[in-house]
């Protein structure tokens, strides 16, 4: 009994301080501290234990491939902005809007080509937007939330070719493999993207905001003439004018690691005379993704160097926008080990003896909405996904809960906080280019994601009862 007790003091520790600090890693990194000394209580006994549970998370196959996929896209990124992909694209695509309908459909349609993140998205569709802020006659923040409608709420339901998609089927492997389960990681992802009713719902809603809704047609612009004019290239350094204009330095990669992506999964998971669509259920999703993402940036290079780029600018530039993606690597390490950690001091013991008073039909609303209370207070899907996944999971296999609906409800909870938190990256990027107090931004858009979520708590009730 002590010992399924102390299993949860590592998340009585993280949730507390990420929400204090503001920041997720700080409380992940003491849970995990915690957690090591609860299992060798000595001076140097915990901190070796928790070297050993990174290490070992780090060695795995499947999390080694993940943290290639990971700083490879980032790095791919880095090569498009700095050789002009992102500046070109934003430049020629500005120069072809002349209406209001013809950028929101751009917005929208483009989602086809930079799904791939939301920052992505952000620094080639926003300039534009921006550029045409007087064309298009919608205030700033009604701009910025058409746009995030069409960021993290669609992102996290593509199955493929995402910075999203791997850290998602990790989150999963790690949580089955903790309760000692078999099932495919990359299948419950698929089977639970139809659960994830925040996203879904927020897409519905910026549709109909975007199109429909009164204010969206004669809103006033809420930014001074000054600001007005300012140069669309200052709002973001990835379309500086340092950079060259070159679209199809955008174009060709993007074309190139979606098609290959695509391609390679359908050839991996082929064998045995299966159809089409079965061959992507059944093949190795991330080796393929993995393998896409290179063979890109190895077309990619060649490509650069012909319009005489230098080399060791490619290079940097891959190794600095690789580098940015360090923080969620090292988040990704502290996530695992953690997860490890509270394994092996019984988490799963003391969720099935100390959570079976709980009414089935109301663990998912309920984790929902504890996830969603704690996204916007840390402000960050990956570290909200992290915390509750180990708990979602654990909750499902206890009770009689739909594991793709409980696995769904957690990624809902934390695409909550990505798109309604003042302390998101999504938010303060968007704040950012369109030049808006963050603050008001985010309190502009917290009525339609509390709208969205209390619709999510319905859904997610009324499903319990059939599933």
């Amino acid at each position: 009994m002590e010992v399924n007790w102390l299993s949860i003091v590592p998340f009585l520790v993280v949730i507390p301080i990420a929400i204090y600090t503001k920041e997720v890693l700080p409380g992940l990194l003491l849970g995990l501290i915690v957690g090591s000394y609860l299992i060798s209580p000595t001076l140097l006994g915990g901190v070796q234990t928790m070297l050993t549970y990174v290490v070992q998370a780090l060695v795995d196959h499947n999390n080694i491939k993940i943290i290639v996929f990971l700083y490879a896209f980032s790095g791919l990124v880095g090569i498009i902005k700095t050789s002009g992909g992102i500046r070109g694209f934003v430049e020629n695509a500005a120069e072809k809007i002349t209406t209001k309908k013809q950028a929101l459909l751009l917005t929208y349609i483009s989602t086809i080509g930079t799904f791939s993140a939301p920052t992505f998205r952000f620094v080639t569709i926003t300039p534009i937007m921006k550029a045409l802020l007087k064309k298009v006659k919608m205030s700033t923040k009604e701009l910025g939330f058409v746009i995030e409608t069409t960021a993290t709420p669609i992102i996290v339901l593509i199955p493929v070719a995402t910075a999203f998609v791997g850290y998602m089927v990790s989150i999963i492997h790690i949580s089955i493999q903790n309760e000692g389960g078999t099932l495919d990681p990359y299948d419950l992802f698929i089977q639970s993207i139809p659960f994830n009713f925040f996203a879904i719902v927020m897409i519905i809603l910026g549709v109909y905001l975007s199109f429909f809704h009164p204010s969206h047609t004669d809103a006033p612009i809420d930014i001074d003439d000054d600001k007005q004019e300012d140069d669309w290239h200052d709002c973001h350094p990835a379309v500086s004018k340092e950079f060259p204009s070159k679209p199809w330095n955008l174009v060709i990669p993007i074309i190139l690691v979606i098609t290959l992506t695509l391609f390679l999964t359908w050839w991996d998971g082929s064998t045995g005379g299966v159809t089409f669509f079965q061959a992507f259920i059944q093949a190795d999703v991330l080796q393929a993704m993995v393998v896409a993402l290179l063979i890109t940036i190895f077309i990619t290079i060649p490509l650069l160097l012909l319009q005489r780029f230098k080399l060791n600018d490619i290079i940097l530039s891959f190794i600095e926008g690789g580098n940015d993606l360090m923080p969620v690597i090292v988040l990704l390490s502290v996530v695992w080990g953690l997860s490890s950690v509270t394994d092996d001091l019984g988490f799963s013991e003391f969720v099935t003896a100390y959570t079976d008073w709980i009414p089935d039909m109301f663990i998912t609303p309920m984790l929902f909405v504890f996830g969603a209370l704690v996204s916007y207070f840390i402000g960050s899907a990956w570290g909200t996904w992290g915390i509750l996944m180990p708990l979602g999971v654990s909750l499902s296999l206890t009770a009689d809960v739909s594991l793709p609906l409980i696995i769904g409800a957690v990624f809902a909870s934390g695409s909550f906080g990505a798109f309604a938190s003042p302390l998101s990256d999504d938010t303060n990027t968007i704040a950012k280019i369109l030049d808006i107090p963050v603050m008001e931004y985010a309190k502009f858009k917290l009525k339609p994601a509390l709208i969205a979520a209390s619709i999510s708590v319905i859904l997610y009730t009324g499903f319990s009862f059939f599933l």
